[in-house]
Parts: structure tokens; C-alpha cells; sequence
């Protein structure tokens, strides 16, 4: 069974995602992926160079992801370019994995599942963690450093959480509940997934 995995920043999505691999899922993620083609000597940066110029690069030859995320927000014209390059890359790096991978469920963790549209058609089952926009900021500016104003700005780009769970055939909700409990859910639908993917 092939699984969507997606969530707005801060929503805990990574932790869900590593507790789906503890259930027996084999994990794709899109974001590292992504982190590959764009880092030194990745495989995106030619045709980024060539698109963005000398600027779109950082001093060891990767992505300058600041630059572009300060030029995606205020140039979306930047941001449709960036993904025309990175998408296809993505998505092709994405199904050679899925075609290598041994696991009763396969799960493509999506930071962007519900806006891109492309992926509800190829995965089986969407599942969305979700938590209040609040702890979302919060979570952000504890772990990375971030500005309340720059996370405001990511949660602007992002589907709302409406949007989201419209989109969800399973959501886990993680506000405020202990590590121990969203495991437990976790586990627990991964189990059933499982189950439903055999019958």
C-alpha cells in the first residue's frame, strides 16, 4: 500500500514518519531527496545555476536556500521556476526508490502533497498530521531559530489546515499529546494499514 505523508511545518511530521518506519514502512522523503539534488555538486544545480544565476549558489556549491526563500516569497514566478527544475527530479529519484523498496507499506513523506495536486493520484492513502497553527510557530522558532513573522510566512505558502484534512483519509492529530501516545496511534494505524493492504 503506498501511503501519502504530509503536514504543515512544525505539525511533527518527521516524528510520524519515524515512527511509521518503526512499523515496518519503508520511508520516502521528498525534502531529502530534494536536499541531495540541491547540495554540492547535487544533481539540480547546473540547471539552477543556469536559471537563478551565481547568486542561487552558496560558497560550497549548494542551494543558497535563504536567497531563494527570500526570492520564492517575493517573486512567485521564482518559486513556479525552482519547482519546474526540482519536481520532475524529484518525482523520478521518488519512484526509483519506491521501485527498490521491500515493505508491506510505502510511505511518501510530502511537505507539499495537497498543493502540488500530482500525488493524490499516486499514492492509495493520504495521511495528514495536524496541529493548531499556534503550536506550529512555536515549534518552529524553538527549533530552528526562526522569526515568528518568517514561520508566519511558510504557513502562508502552505495549504491551510482545512485544505489539508479535506485531503486526508486518515489524520493524527498531535496537540498536546506525549511522544508515547503519538506512537501508539501511529503504530496502531501503520498495523492497520497493513492488515488492509494484505486483504
Amino acid at each position: 500500500m503506498r501511503i501519502g505523508l504530509t503536514g504543515g511545518i512544525g505539525s511533527g511530521k518527521s516524528t510520524v514518519s519515524a515512527f511509521l518506519m518503526e512499523g515496518g514502512a519503508a520511508v520516502i522523503d521528498a525534502d531529502a531527496i530534494s536536499r541531495e539534488l540541491t547540495g554540492p555538486g547535487g544533481a539540480a544545480m547546473p540547471a539552477i545555476a543556469a536559471a537563478f544565476g551565481p547568486r542561487a549558489l552558496d560558497s560550497h556549491g549548494a542551494l543558497d536556500r535563504a536567497h531563494m526563500r527570500e526570492l520564492a516569497f517575493s517573486d512567485p514566478d521564482a518559486r513556479l521556476r525552482l519547482e519546474a527544475i526540482l519536481h520532475p527530479m524529484i518525482g523520478r529519484e521518488t519512484e526509483a526508490r519506491a521501485a527498490a523498496a521491500q515493505a508491506p507499506l510505502l510511505v511518501f513523506d510530502v511537505p507539499l502533497l495537497v498543493e502540488s495536486g500530482r500525488w493524490r493520484q499516486r499514492v492509495d492513502r493520504v495521511l495528514v498530521v495536524d496541529c493548531e497553527e499556534e503550536t506550529q510557530i512555536l515549534r518552529v522558532m524553538q527549533r530552528s531559530g526562526w522569526t515568528r513573522e518568517g514561520v508566519e510566512a511558510v504557513l502562508k505558502q502552505q495549504a491551510s489546515r482545512a485544505r489539508r484534512r479535506g485531503a486526508a483519509d486518515a489524520v493524527i492529530y498531535n496537540e498536546r499529546c506525549s511522544v508515547a501516545e503519538l506512537r501508539q496511534q501511529v503504530l496502531a494505524l501503520a498495523k492497520r494499514w497493513q492488515g488492509a493492504g494484505k486483504a
